[in-house]
């Protein structure tokens, strides 16, 4: 029931692979206390927080486990979640290829539900706090050649950029 009722009343979900930095984002843009850990977990059940910009912008916000390579056809739990208005896609900066980590989200939202495809996306990279500034500016050349310019830097961790990005 309360899956259910989570694809009624979400209005942004946070996408992305596993230890994407989802739940660490959800806790700095909110007020959400969703388990975060030192260590490659995945979220197994969403977690929602809200999210107050000003006293007259407030939305609800929430974290959908991972999406892995074969959650359209379901592996992993992610696509259960995805009745949200908007998708923040995170993509975590500290990984080696992160254009790959990119399409293999954007791969399985499309196949999962080809109206997916056209859901309004904010792309953010994310974790840019372990990063040096001449490898953020790398790996934001990686993603950016892969998906377009709008692409945002943040990290969840930090909290640095992402009330920009909300």
């Amino acid at each position: 029931w309360i899956w259910l009722r989570l694809k009624l009343i979400a209005d942004v979900g946070l996408v992305g692979l596993p230890n994407a930095g989802k739940s660490t984002f959800l806790a700095a843009a909110s007020a959400a206390k969703p388990k975060i850990a030192d260590y490659p977990f995945t979220t197994l059940a969403p977690n929602l927080g809200v999210v107050d910009l000003s006293p007259g912008e407030r939305f609800v916000i929430a974290d959908i486990p991972g999406l892995i390579e074969g959650a359209s056809e379901g592996a992993g739990l992610g696509t259960r979640f995805l009745r949200t208005a908007v998708l923040i896609h995170l993509v975590d900066a500290t990984q080696t290829d992160v254009a790959e980590a990119w399409r293999t989200v954007r791969h399985e939202l499309e196949a999962y539900d080809e109206e997916l495809g056209d859901k309004t996306e904010i792309l953010a990279l994310n974790k840019i706090d372990a990063l040096s500034p001449d490898m953020i500016e790398f790996q934001k050349a990686a993603l950016e050649e892969a998906c377009g310019p709008e692409l945002r830097p943040v990290s969840g961790a930090s909290g640095q950029r992402g009330r920009d990005l909300l």
